[in-house]
C-alpha cells in the first residue's frame, strides 16, 4: 500500500510540474500498481497455504483419503484435548488474518478463496464448544478400521513401493497412542453423560474384535506382509517383515486388545438408551450446529423435517402413476414392499455378477455424457468390490483420485449377499457415486488450479447435493425407461427425504430408534437389517444425512431458475460448468454464482 500511494504521489508531481513523464517513473508506477495488486492476492495465497497445511497436519488420513498422498507417512492424536485446543486456537487466528485482507481488491477466484475460507473457519468454530473428541468412534467412522482396510492395499492408501511401507508404518506407529487416547476420552464421555447409543456400540464390537488376533500373522495389520509386492528385495522383505512384526507384538495388538475388552466391558454397559443428539449435554444447539453446517443454510431441524414430509408425499403420488407399469395394484405407499418382495428383481448370485452390470452401465454413460458436459475430468474412473471387514456395515461410496496421478477415482460396490441384492436401485446409484455424480466433482477438484484447501475440502451440501442432482441427469439420458429403473431412482429419492424426517425426528423431535426403523421400512420396504443399518448411520452422523436432499433441492431450483429466465439461451452443459466450474461452495455462494451468470447471459 505504501509504495502504491509513493509512486502515485511521484507521477502526479511530475505531471503537475509539467515535466515530460520518464520511462523509468511510467515503469516504477506500472511496477508499484502491480505489486499493490498482487499484495493482498499473495497474502491469500500464504494463508490458503498455511490453512490447507493445519487442517492436513491435524486429519492426516482425511488428506489420504481426497487423494493428497503428501501426508501418508503421519497420524495426527487428533482427539486430544490439548492437541484439538491448539488447531481451533490456529483457526482462530487465521480468521483474524484473513479478515486483515481487503477483500475488494482481489481477483474473482480469490475473493471466492476468501469467502470460502471464512465460511469454514466461522463454521468450524461455531463447534468448538461441543466435546465431539469425546465420540472418537463409531461403526461408520474410525481411524483403527481405517487403516485396517488401508492394510490391504486396495483402499485410499497406496502400498506398492517400499517409500509406502515406510510410510504406513509409521503411521501405524502412532496408532497405539491413537487408542489409548480414544479409551481416556470416552472415559471422560462416561464421567459427563457424552457417549454413544447402546446401539452404535453394539454395531462397533464385531469390527474392533476381528482387528484382534492370537498372532502377528493373523492379525489384518499384517496383511501388507502377506501381500508384500514380488518386486521388493530380499532386504526390504525381510526388514519390512521383521519392522511389522515388531510393532504389532510388542505395542499394537496389545492396545487393540486393550480397547476391545473396554469398549464391551466398560462403554457398552455405559452407553445411553436414547437415539438422539439432544439427549446429551448441549443436545439441542449441537445438532443444530451440525445442521447448519451439513446443509450450509440457516433452515432449522423443524423446517427440514416439514420439507421431508412433503416430499414423501410427493414421490409417493409418483408410485401411484408407476405401480400399475410395473404389475402392481396396491396403495401407492405399499409399491416398495411389493418391490422388495419379487424375486425377479434379485437376479444375482455372485458379487462379480453385480460388478459386471456396473461396468456394463458404466461403458453405456461414456457415450451420453458428452452431450451434457463440457467440463468432465481426466482422470479414470475404477469400479471395485468393498473389502469384506467394512462390508456389513458399509455403503456404496467413491473415493478421489490421488493427484499425483497414482490411484484413481473408485466406485465401492458393497454387496454381503449378492442374492439379496436388488437391481432396481443400479442406475441411480452408480450416477450418484460413480459418474457423473461424485467423480465429475470431486476428481475434477484436482484438476480446477484451485488452492489445496479447496482441492482437498469441500461441504457435504454441495457434494452430495450434486451427486443427488446428478441422478436425475438420468431421465435425460433415457436410463429411465424402464419402470424398475425410475422406480429405483423414486426410491433413492425417496431415501433421501425420509432421511430429512428421520434425521431430525430422532435429534430434535425425540423419536426412538424402533420409531425410526418402523417409518424407514414403512415407507421405503426395507427390511429390518436394511431399515436398522440406515438408522444406526443416523445415530452415528447427526446431521450428516440432510444434506443430499437440501444440497440437490438447491441446485434444481437455480438449473429451474436459469431455465426460466434465459429460455433459449439457456444451455445445460453451461450451467453444468458454471455449477461445477469453482469447486465445492457453500449453497449461498453458488446462488450467487448462478444469479451471476444468468444476468451475465441475459
Amino acid at each position: 500500500m505504501k509504495r502504491h500511494t509513493l509512486a502515485c504521489a511521484i507521477a502526479a508531481a511530475l505531471l503537475l510540474c509539467g515535466a515530460p513523464f520518464p520511462s523509468f517513473a511510467a515503469g516504477a508506477s506500472a511496477t508499484a500498481t502491480k505489486t499493490a495488486a498482487t499484495a493482498p492476492a499473495q497474502q491469500m495465497a500464504t494463508l490458503a497455504d498455511r490453512y490447507y497445511a493445519e487442517i492436513a497436519r491435524f486429519d492426516p488420513i482425511g488428506a489420504t483419503e481426497n487423494g493428497d498422498i503428501r501426508y501418508n507417512d503421519q497420524l495426527t492424536i487428533a482427539i486430544a484435548p490439548k492437541v484439538r485446543a491448539q488447531h481451533l486456537a490456529r483457526f482462530q487466528q487465521f480468521l483474524r488474518q484473513l479478515h486483515t485482507i481487503p477483500r475488494a481488491r482481489l481477483a474473482h477466484r480469490d475473493q471466492v478463496s476468501y469467502d470460502i475460507m471464512d465460511y469454514e473457519l466461522t463454521t468450524t468454530l461455531a463447534l468448538e464448544r461441543f466435546p465431539d473428541h469425546l465420540l472418537p468412534v463409531s461403526q461408520m467412522d474410525s481411524v483403527p478400521v481405517m487403516l485396517a482396510n488401508y492394510a490391504g492395499g486396495q483402499s485410499g492408501q497406496p502400498l506398492k513401493t517400499p517409500q509406502d511401507y515406510r510410510a504406513f508404518l509409521k503411521r501405524l506407529n502412532n496408532l497405539p497412542a491413537w487408542l489409548d487416547q480414544a479409551v481416556l476420552n470416552m472415559r471422560e464421555g462416561m464421567r459427563t453423560g457424552v457417549v454413544q447409543p447402546k446401539a452404535v456400540v453394539t454395531a462397533m464390537l464385531p469390527q474392533f474384535r476381528k482387528l484382534t488376533s492370537k498372532t502377528v500373522e493373523e492379525n489384518i495389520y499384517y496383511s501388507p506382509i502377506t501381500n508384500m509386492p514380488a518386486t521388493f528385495s530380499a532386504a526390504d522383505k525381510a526388514k519390512f517383515k521383521a519392522e511389522y512384526s515388531a510393532l504389532l507384538k510388542s505395542r499394537l495388538m496389545p492396545a487393540l486388545d486393550r480397547f476391545a475388552n473396554f469398549l464391551e466391558q466398560d462403554y457398552l454397559p455405559a452407553a445411553r438408551t436414547s437415539a438422539g443428539w439432544s439427549a446429551l449435554p448441549q443436545g439441542e444447539a449441537w445438532y443444530r450446529a451440525y445442521v447448519a453446517s451439513s446443509t450450509t443454510t440457516s433452515m432449522t431441524p423443524e423446517q427440514i423435517h416439514a420439507k421431508g414430509l412433503s416430499e414423501v408425499a410427493r414421490i409417493q403420488q409418483e408410485y401411484a402413476a408407476l405401480g400399475p407399469k410395473m404389475g402392481y395394484d396396491g396403495p401407492a405407499s405399499g409399491l416398495p414392499n411389493w418391490v422388495a418382495q419379487q424375486a425377479k428383481f434379485k437376479p444375482f448370485t455372485s458379487d462379480q455378477q453385480v460388478l459386471e452390470v456396473f461396468r456394463q452401465l458404466d461403458a453405456t454413460l461414456r457415450t451420453k455424457l458428452p452431450s451434457l458436459f463440457t467440463l468432465m475430468p481426466k482422470a479414470p474412473l475404477d469400479l471395485r468390490l468393498e473389502p469384506e471387514l467394512s462390508r456389513e456395515t458399509a455403503s456404496d461410496h467413491y473415493t478421489a483420485p490421488t493427484a499425483d496421478g497414482s490411484r484413481p477415482g473408485v466406485f465401492w460396490s458393497v454387496v454381503n449377499d449378492p442374492k439379496q441384492y436388488g437391481s432396481t436401485g443400479m442406475v441411480t446409484l452408480f450416477l450418484h457415486e460413480g459418474q457423473p455424480g461424485h467423480h465429475f466433482h470431486i476428481a475434477l477438484l484436482q484438476e480446477l488450479g484451485l488452492p489445496d484447501f479447496r482441492k482437498f475440502g469441500g461441504n457435504n451440501a454441495f457434494t452430495e447435493g450434486w451427486a443427488l442432482y446428478a441422478e436425475t441427469l438420468g431421465k435425460e439420458m433415457g436410463l429411465f425407461d424402464k419402470p424398475e429403473d425410475y422406480f429405483g431412482h423414486l426410491n433413492d429419492q425417496m431415501l433421501r427425504a425420509v432421511r430429512l424426517v428421520v434425521d431430525t425426528g430422532m435429534h430434535e423431535k425425540g423419536w426412538t430408534r424402533e420409531q425410526a426403523i418402523a417409518y424407514m421400512r414403512e415407507t421405503l420396504g426395507y427390511s429390518e437389517d436394511e431399515a436398522r443399518n440406515q438408522v444406526e448411520r443416523y445415530m452415528a452422523w447427526p446431521g450428516q444425512a440432510l444434506s443430499y436432499k437440501i444440497g440437490a433441492l438447491k441446485i434444481q431450483e437455480l438449473r429451474a431458475r436459469a431455465e426460466q429466465a434465459l429460455g433459449p439461451k439457456f444451455s445445460l452443459p453451461k450451467f453444468h460448468e458454471i455449477v461445477l466450474g469453482d469447486g465445492t461452495l457453500p449453497l449461498a455462494l453458488l446462488e450467487a454464482k448462478v444469479d451471476a451468470w444468468i444476468a451475465a447471459s441475459k
